[in-house]
């Protein structure tokens, strides 16, 4: 695995110390402005088999959060869980060149950030809400982390060239779909399609399957919602078609005809932050 090599890696103080510190600038044996003494961080192994090591991270649930191109990622340190404290999410998906912040939380006492193979480490554990740690990933590979002071503090950042299916305005708006991984359903020879609403994905039933589909002019999509996952609608970005309003119940359907070619996007608007995302492409 490559290393990325690091252009914003910094420790944030908090609001109420007001100091700011510069990741990786702290060695052991050296001393810092305010006569602290950084502790040594242990070797550390990267895991033969993340999805193994990752059966004792607190709080995971095998969800792994997919992130798109243009976001900054946040990954919350000292989560409540039943398991104990944890990351959260636990794990993430995100593009090459993608910078991600850690925030503490301030539950939990003590905890730092620290790769497993070295590739980053945020220093001196810390107690305080409001810190900040970021580091920048321009390299694929996987890149497991923990917090020393806590074994069941385990995470992972997943950084991988993003699924593609040709189209590139597609492309960009499924980037953040857990469920989409670059496939298209062609429908072109049907008069109809069907989508459910409220499928598989994006860290539970908040998905549409298929996420992406392609039919010819003059044909119907028909989306049937399966009644999972709360209150889901179907709104489209840039053109006027829209389910209305948001419903639960299960058999409910939606459906538009599509005369035009082109692209179009959509979304499910309540959890559009999720990444319950679709795409019709008319040919």
């Amino acid at each position: 695995m490559q290393r990325p090599s690091n252009r914003r890696e910094f420790l944030l103080g908090t609001a109420l110390t007001g100091i700011t510190a510069t990741a990786g600038c702290l060695s052991a044996g050296t001393t810092s402005e305010d006569g602290e003494t950084p502790t040594p961080t242990p070797e550390k192994t990267p895991p033969e088999n993340l999805d193994t090591w990752l059966e004792d991270a607190n709080g995971y649930d095998g969800d792994t959060r997919r992130y798109g191109p243009a976001e900054q990622p946040t990954i919350y340190v000292g989560e409540e869980t039943d398991a104990g404290f944890a990351f959260s999410p636990t794990v993430i998906e995100i593009s090459p060149n993608t910078t991600v912040e850690w925030d503490w939380t301030g539950h939990g006492g003590q905890h730092n950030v620290v790769a497993l193979d070295g590739t980053f480490d945020s220093g001196n554990s810390n107690a305080q809400a409001g810190t900040v740690y970021e580091y920048f990933f321009e390299e694929t590979g996987e890149y497991a982390f923990v917090s020393e002071h806590d074994d069941g503090m385990r995470g992972a950042v997943i950084v991988t060239e993003p699924p593609t299916t040709g189209y590139e305005a597609v492309d960009n708006w499924m980037a953040n779909a857990g469920n989409f991984d670059g496939t298209v359903t062609d429908r072109t020879e049907a008069n109809t399609a069907t989508v459910r609403v409220g499928a598989e994905g994006n860290g539970g039933t908040f998905a549409f399957d298929p996420p992406v589909l392609r039919i010819s002019t003059g044909s119907t999509v028909r989306w049937e919602w399966t009644g999972d996952g709360g209150g889901h609608n179907v709104s489209f970005d840039e053109a006027d078609i829209d389910s209305g309003e948001v419903t639960h119940e299960p058999d409910s359907t939606f459906e538009h005809t599509f005369d035009e070619t082109g692209q179009y996007l959509y979304s499910c608007l309540p959890h559009k932050g999720v990444g319950m995302k679709g795409a019709v492409i008319v040919e």
